[in-house]
This record gives structure tokens, sequence and C-alpha cells, in this order.
């Protein structure tokens, strides 16, 4: 038996599949997010333990035997969030999340600088690890000057789990302290910082050891010794290892909270330019770009919370058959947006409103923003030197063929749908748990979901919403240039 862990931001799952991947059970447990100013996104760790143990406790309760099989543990969880500790390993203050938009005065800052570009291969955005640890230094220096370690949120759980300070690769990749393309920390980089070596954790690629359980866990949860806790993923890298998402070319199209463009490559293909990351993956000597919209699901549930409906409710009355695009624009940049335009600070907007434009359109609108949105990151995928003709989709906006159906039309490529059954984070994070014995080859474990639906682009409508995507593309100007 094999378990995956993955940190969420809003909720801690927990996975345990058989050796031939079969999923036996799962739980999750709840998480909240503090938002205590304006652009502020963070958590307290010690609620991740907490979730943690709740998941735990409810899956013993419900495969007290197979969970006592467990061989391994794969760690999948949000990337860049600022853990900071002391000497004594206790949390100095709440860490700040992926989300977290303070930093946007240090990121320039750090970007200004040609040397972070040049080694990581990765525009500084706000949301990365270094600019807040900057922006620690710049508004409590007190803490500033006690932290002994900064981990991101899932390798804490790492520390509570096998009392070891060790990341990997992917999530590494996250910081700006990594020289992505050498695959280890940059000590000119975290210098810049005003920061050292001897605080970050070691490093491991996702398949490997990263550590073994603590007996007394082990015990609690009623599992044996020696179990291995492997280097695991960050959370996109970790949903592409439960996809199959490993070999060159392959792409997968997230339809989350935020949404996620990533595609798997064989080399170090930087082009910070364009706003792609390009990260390491979670597998020894392989790479993938990556660009993320910020609101994807978000928006619509920003929409429905408006609109006092839920999600369904609004997408259901669209029907079944593509629309020519609403008229109506509507940028998603609820939180700011990072691909392709690294801006902390723009907000959305509907344009085009007129007395006709009711709920249903408005939806429909929502939903063309979102897509337009993921079709700039896949110009900008392009700009850098990957061009998809196809896109496995995951997360909650999977749901809606409505959506897909968009999708394809918009984006031009094909957009494959995977039969029901867990293929995200925590499935990867499995995965990797199984690949951490050094008993299985990737290709065998890190295999493609069979897939159910293909959404092929409509040929009829393609002219249309390139039409409506050059009015979209137009407004970013205009609109950041509104006082």
């Amino acid at each position: 038996m094999y378990l995956g862990i993955d940190l969420g931001t809003s909720s801690l799952k927990a996975l345990l599949i058989t050796d031939d991947q079969q999923v036996v059970g799962s739980t999750s447990s709840s998480l909240i997010v503090s938002r205590p100013e304006s652009g502020w996104s963070e958590q307290d760790p010690q609620h991740w333990i907490e979730a943690l143990q709740a998941a735990m406790s409810a899956l013993k309760s419900q495969h007290p035997k197979e969970l006592g099989a467990v061989r391994a543990i794969g760690l999948s969880g949000q990337m860049h969030g600022a853990t900071l500790l002391d000497k004594h390993d206790a949390v100095l203050r709440p860490c700040m999340l992926w989300n977290d938009s303070r930093a946007h005065k240090q990121a320039q800052i750090l970007d200004g600088q040609a040397i972070f570009r040049q080694q990581t291969g990765n525009i500084v955005f706000p949301g990365f690890t270094a600019p807040k640890a900057m922006w620690v230094e710049n508004n409590e220096p007190d803490v500033f000057s006690k932290i002994a370690k900064i981990l991101l949120p899932k390798d804490y759980l790492r520390l509570w789990l096998t009392g070891e300070y060790v990341s990997e690769m992917s999530d590494a990749s996250g910081t700006s302290w990594l020289d992505v393309g050498k695959r280890k920390w940059s000590s000119e980089l975290l210098e810049s910082c005003a920061l050292s070596l001897d605080q970050m954790p070691k490093l491991v690629e996702g398949s490997e050891p990263s550590g073994i359980l603590k007996a007394k866990i082990a015990s609690q949860w009623g599992m044996e010794n020696n179990v291995i806790v492997a280097g695991g993923a960050g959370d996109n890298a970790a949903t592409a290892i439960g996809m199959g998402i490993q070999k060159n070319g392959d792409a997968f199209l997230s339809l989350g909270t935020s949404g996620v463009v990533f595609a798997a490559t064989n080399n170090f293909l930087p082009k910070p330019e364009s706003a792609i990351h390009a990260f390491c993956h979670a597998l020894p000597d392989k790479w993938h770009q990556m660009g993320v919209v910020l609101s994807a699901t978000d928006s619509l549930n920003w929409y429905a919370n408006i609109t006092q409906s839920s999600a369904k409710e609004l997408t259901q009355p669209l029907g079944d058959q593509l629309k020519a695009p609403s008229g109506i624009t509507f940028l998603p940049y609820l939180s700011g947006e990072r691909t392709p335009h690294n801006d902390a600070n723009i907000r959305g907007a509907f344009t085009g409103l007129d007395h006709r434009s009711d709920r249903e359109t408005l939806t429909q609108a929502v939903l063309e923003g979102v897509a337009f949105a993921i079709k700039d990151n896949l110009m900008a995928l392009e700009e850098a030197g990957t061009k998809l003709t196809g896109v496995t989709v995951a997360g909650g906006g999977s749901k809606s063929e409505y959506w897909l159906k968009l999708m394809a039309t918009i984006l031009n490529v094909s957009v494959k749908v995977p039969k029901a059954g867990e293929l995200g984070a925590v499935f990867g994070a499995a995965r990797l748990a199984m690949l951490s014995e050094g008993n299985c080859k990737i290709d065998d474990i890190c295999t493609s979901p069979v897939i159910k639906n293909i959404f092929e682009p409509q040929t009829n409508l393609i002219d249309d919403y390139d039409d409506a995507y050059s009015r979209y593309k137009s407004l970013y100007s205009q609109i950041k240039e509104t006082p």
C-alpha cells in the first residue's frame, strides 16, 4: 500500500492506493485562509498539522488494515509559501501563501537584478518565496533576524513527519533561489536576499526517499517502522505525475481555483520575458513549462457568490450547444494576473454591458474571459518553444461540458477528459511514493489515464472567437492605463 498526502489551499487530502494503483480510500480535512489586509493571504502551519491528523484519523478508522500495510508516503502541496522557522523549529509568523501579493515591490527589486532570471530562468513573481522573505526583512526585521530555516508548506509537513529539512526540485523551483538548470540552490541568489545555504533544506528528486516516518507517528497510524517519505512535488508537478504527464510535449490544463497550462519537457527551456514558468519536474532530468491564470474557477465562484447561485445553476442554462461570443468581455484579473502580464495590481472588469445583459449572458462572458486568459498562456508557451495540439483537462471546471467546448474552440486544440477517478495531485504524490522504493520504472507507474471524451474545436465559431480574443487582448493596456 502507498499513501499520498496533498496539502492544498482549502483542504488537505490523503489517499491510499494499492501496488497496482487502485484507490482504496481517501479523506480530506478543510483549511481556512486568513486575509488580514488587501492582497494578503496567510495560514497558520499548525492548522496543516491538525488537518493532517484529522484526515489520517478518519482514514485509519475506515481502512486500518490497509493503512498498516503502507510502505511509502508521497507529499504534494501548494507552492511558494514562506514558512519561517527559528532555531527551535518554532514558526515565526503565519505562512504567506502562493496568492499573497504584498511583496510586489520586493519582487520588482529582485527581478531587476539580472542574475535572478539568468539562474532561475524565471521572472521573480510577487507570489514566489524570495520576495516574501525580503518583505519580512523590510517590514518585520525582528522576525527576519530569527530565521533558521525557510520551508515550503509541504516540507513543513515533512519536518513534522520525519524530522528532516528536505525539499525537492519542482517545489524549490518556485522560490527564486534555485538554479533550475543545474537543479541546486544558488548561493548568489540567497546572498542577494541576505540569506545563506544553511537556511535552506536539503534537495532530493521527487521520486527519491527524503526520510523515514517517525516511529511515534507510524505507531499512531498503525504502520510498521521504516516507512519511506518520498521527495514528492509541488501541486502542479504532482498533478502532472497523477495524469501521466511526464514525456516531452505531454500537457494538461487545470481548471481549478487558478488555471494552469503545464507542458513536460526533456530540457530546461527558459524564456522569462514571456512570463512562463520554466521549472524542474518531479522526476530526474525532466523539466516543465507552465503558465498560470490566477482566477479560473475562482472567477465563476466570485460571480456565483454575487448572484447568490451555485456554479452549476449558472452554467446549466447555457445548454449543450456552444454559442457565438457573448459580446461582453470579462477580464478575470480578480487577484492580479501571472501569465503573461506579471501584474499584481491589475484588476478585473466587464466591458460591453447593455440593457440586454442578463445573468446567463454574463455567465457566458465569465467562462469566455477565463478561456481567453488560458489562450494567453498557450500563446506564451508557443513563444517559449512549446506548441500544443491537445491538452488533458483536470479540476473542478472540467465538469462543465459547455466550458470544455468553449476551451477547445478558443484554444483551437483537442481537449481530452479522463474517465472519472482520482488523477490529481494526491494521486501523483502516491505514485511518487511508489517510485521512491526504487523497484519500479517511471513509464510503468506514470501512465496516462483512460480518456472518456474528447472535445474538438468547433470550426464554424473559431473566427468569431478569434475576433473576441483580439478585443480581450486590447483591453489589458486600456484598463492598466485607467487612473
